[in-house]
């Protein structure tokens, strides 16, 4: 019995890899409120490579409508502005002394609209991972047919489990999205 158990682990981490790609993918719809996260990935060219903010800099954001950013190293100020301005986020650092801030704008009703559409369009892409996952699970369980010890039952409980933990993270995918809208639409 100890596939199955296998192929459940396997299902529990590609359950929570798929959610947690959808959580970074719902964290870069920008809600109109200042968030660390909003730029913490941006990639910046820094001593001769590609990093991330976050591995630069002090990310805070003071109030809702600000983002701070302080590099740990000064020299990286504008480079960090010029990453920031590239990475298509529609906000506008500006280097002031050493630091760089970001003024987040309030979000018209018609933006907060699409930007609802967004989220929406990313819980499906992320719904539709989740199909795959259990599809290709069902199928790895479906091939444990007439294995030696390998039961009809088995094969049944051991779908019954897979769906019932495909539903639990789908309910998350959803909570996650309604969250989100939520968010979107507090003015």
């Amino acid at each position: 019995m100890h596939m199955s158990e296998a192929i459940l682990a396997n299902l529990r981490s590609r359950l929570s890899t798929a959610l947690e790609v959808v959580k970074k993918d719902l964290a870069t719809v920008r809600t109109g409120r200042a968030k660390p996260s909003l730029v913490e990935d941006v990639k910046v060219e820094a001593y001769g490579s590609l990093m991330t903010i976050k591995e630069l800099a002090t990310i805070s954001a003071p109030d809702v409508t600000l983002i701070l950013v302080s590099p740990w190293d000064r020299s990286l100020v504008s480079a960090i502005a010029t990453g920031i301005q590239k990475a298509g986020l529609n906000i506008q650092p500006v280097v002031d002394g050493e630091t760089v801030k970001i003024a987040i704008p309030a979000l018209t009703q018609e933006r907060r609209e699409e930007l609802v559409k967004l989220v929406r369009q990313k819980l499906e892409a992320g719904k539709v991972l989740m199909r795959t996952v259990r599809s290709e699970v069902k199928a790895e369980i479906e091939a444990q047919e007439g294995a030696a010890g390998v039961s009809e039952d088995n094969i049944n409980y051991w779908i019954t489990d897979m769906q019932k933990q495909v539903d639990e993270a789908t309910k998350k995918i959803d909570e996650l999205g309604a969250e989100k809208e939520k968010e979107l639409m507090t003015l």
